[in-house]
């Protein structure tokens, strides 16, 4: 006990209060500290970066919503819509607001009919969009269906109905190979917008021209976005509007085409495969263009669904490819007068120079004979006589004597073998064939032989055209050698407002192209362009019958081209062979003669002969389009049991 009382004794409280004390202090001025680096960071937050702060406070409520500009329109040259825009309406969802995305599809299924193709394109879409931002779920809702949807909108907080601009065509198929389509924006897309600087001008744009002339004037018709400053709530549904600065439409633009031309010619050649250009000679404007069959490019504006896709791709009709731009075919007959010009320019014939036609034109040191269209022969043959008659034997001899190289330079002149300008993407345009000595060696590894130039003589063997190759050709010669760029833009909205005209003068030197033809003596034009004329109005012209009771006069030429080529010894008859072997119908007129309006470039895919068949076809619209009327009947396509011209 007394050692336990000596330990108590010996206790300092005077230490541990003083202890204490220095614990106390040292917590005190800990506190103090405290406070004072909290005032400083409150004074920090509140008052030196307070524009800083409270920028990024508002941005969590704020939002800055790009606006599409609103398309250009499409009109034909009397003003009549080829393409407008339309009002639809888009369900939206903000996917990541949502915990349970297949949950909310199942529930939207049966309310707004979702289906599963829509599902696929919204997570590809998905992709292209950021963070808590609206994707596009299911376009163009019916009324049905937005009904539904706003009976039971309060279940679904982060889904939204939109109206946006829908672009549609009026007339479907009749203007597809022309008019192009727009459909939504994809890889390849955005990567060339990102080549061209462009993509902000789209951040706000859902399609883009993919097709024709959609495409080709997608600078002029899309326009540039704007903007609007928004305050949204939790939900990302805006609450009010702050600022706006509007969006700059697309031009309007207005095309070459004459609408009623283009709709009759597609009726006249409605289920058969065929290719029509109809061109204004005295300024290159395309007055019509049908490539036929042809197909509704509306479906794809919205994305064509697969299966519809396929039935177009594998329709054995082909009606996605454009016939007059893209089809390669053996221009035939129908080059006989630029020829005629090459080889009158060359010394090869002369006006008054003639052969003797037996019915068949033999290659010199051999046994190879070319025979003609008549089996018996025309006779005595000249230059006028060979066009009119479209005598093949003639235009062998031609050919021989002129040589693959001239042939080759001359054909280039009238535009074969080039693609001709027009206002379409590259892409949709072939350049074809005109044949030369390097074109065979890359081609086809071989050297060119002196027996390749003869059919080309006669606008076969190698050489293939398109139909808007072989229409320039023929406004060439109409204007002697001078040269237009075919066109279908005629002006823009912004032109009229400019020249404060109702219709603006179109600058037409922009379309002149430079060509060295302008040079060749106007004598052979004049005989190429009478020998024309009597193909239709002569007493032997392969197209006489067609024409005789026509109230115009014209000029033109007829073609009959091979799908195969005969044995030497073979005798054709388009009754003992399948239809897609069957010979090509060509036809290539003009009218009036003496000044002429409008020019023709015709191709009837195993139509049988050029003059009875392609003639029939552009008697009609040459009637249609100078006397209003469709005076003549035209009878169902007659294979030709014999090769005719």
């Amino acid at each position: 006990m007394a050692r336990n009382k000596n330990r108590t004794e010996i206790r300092d409280h005077s230490a541990e209060a003083n202890l204490f004390l220095r614990r106390a202090l040292f917590a005190f001025v800990m506190i103090i500290l405290l406070v004072i680096v909290l005032l400083v960071n409150l004074a920090d937050l509140q008052i030196s970066n307070f524009s800083y702060y409270s920028t990024k406070s508002n941005n969590n409520r704020i939002e800055i919503i790009p606006i599409p500009p609103s398309r250009g329109m499409i009109y034909d040259r009397n003003g009549t819509p080829l393409a407008i825009n339309n009002i639809t309406y888009q369900l939206n969802i903000i996917p990541d607001k949502i915990k349970n995305l297949n949950e909310q599809f199942n529930e939207l299924k049966q309310i707004v009919d979702l289906t599963d193709e829509d599902i696929e394109n919204f997570q590809k879409e998905r992709r292209n969009y950021k963070a808590h931002r609206p994707v596009p779920l299911k376009d163009n809702l019916t009324q049905k269906q937005i009904a539904r949807f706003v009976v039971d909108q309060h279940r679904f907080p982060f889904v939204s109905i939109v109206g946006i601009q829908h672009r549609y065509y009026p007339f479907g198929a009749s203007l597809t190979h022309i008019i192009g389509y727009i459909s939504k924006i994809n890889s390849q897309d955005k990567q060339r917008l990102d080549d061209e600087n462009k993509t902000s001008d789209y951040v706000a744009t859902l399609n883009i021209g993919k097709m024709g002339i959609e495409r080709y004037y997608e600078d002029v018709l899309h326009g540039y976005p704007g903007y609007e400053e928004v305050e949204v709530n939790s939900r990302g549904r805006i609450v009010r509007q702050l600022n706006q600065h509007p969006p700059q439409a697309g031009e309007d633009i207005y095309l070459s085409i004459n609408l009623k031309l283009q709709l009759y010619i597609e009726q006249l050649l409605a289920g058969r495969k065929a290719a029509v250009v109809a061109i204004d000679p005295n300024n290159g404007e395309i007055l019509a263009l049908v490539s036929s069959p042809s197909y509704d490019s509306n479906p794809f504006v919205g994305g064509i669904s697969s299966a519809k896709y396929n039935e177009l791709l594998n329709d054995p009709n082909k009606p996605l490819f454009n016939r007059v731009l893209l089809g390669a075919y053996p221009p035939a007959s129908t080059v006989k007068p630029y020829i005629s010009i090459a080889a009158l320019s060359e010394g090869v014939v002369t006006p008054k120079s003639a052969i003797n036609d037996p019915g068949w034109w033999q290659l010199p040191g051999t046994d190879r004979r070319y025979r003609d269209w008549l089996k018996w022969g025309h006779g005595r043959v000249d230059v006028l006589k060979a066009i009119e008659e479209s005598v093949d034997t003639y235009f062998y001899q031609v050919a021989y004597d002129m040589g693959i190289d001239r042939l080759n330079l001359w054909m280039s002149k009238f535009g074969y073998g080039e693609r001709t300008g027009i206002d379409i993407a590259p892409s949709e345009e072939t350049r074809a064939v005109m044949p030369s000595r390097e074109w065979k060696l890359k081609r086809h590894k071989k050297s060119w032989l002196q027996g390749d130039t003869i059919p080309v003589g006669i606008g076969q063997g190698y050489w293939t055209a398109t139909p808007m190759q072989m229409a320039k050709a023929l406004t060439i010669l109409i204007n002697n050698g001078k040269t237009y760029t075919p066109h279908f833009l005629l002006y823009k909205k912004s032109d009229i407002l400019n020249t404060n005209q109702a219709q603006p003068t179109v600058n037409q030197d922009k379309y002149t192209e430079t060509n060295s033809l302008t040079d060749v003596n106007p004598n052979y034009w004049a005989i190429a362009k009478e020998g024309m004329h009597r193909v239709m109005f002569g007493s032997r012209g392969t197209a006489r019958k067609i024409y005789a009771d026509a109230k115009y006069q014209a000029a033109g030429k007829s073609g009959t081209a091979q799908v195969y080529s005969l044995k030497e010894d073979e005798v054709y008859n388009a009754h003992k062979i399948p239809e897609h072997l069957r010979d090509h119908a060509l036809f290539v007129a003009y009218a009036p003669f003496d000044k002429p309006t409008i020019a023709l470039a015709i191709v009837l895919e195993n139509g049988g002969g050029g003059s009875s068949n392609g003639g029939a076809v552009a008697r009609k619209i040459l009637d249609y389009y100078l006397l209003g009327n469709d005076s003549t009947e035209l009878e169902e396509p007659s294979p030709n049991t014999g090769h005719e011209d």
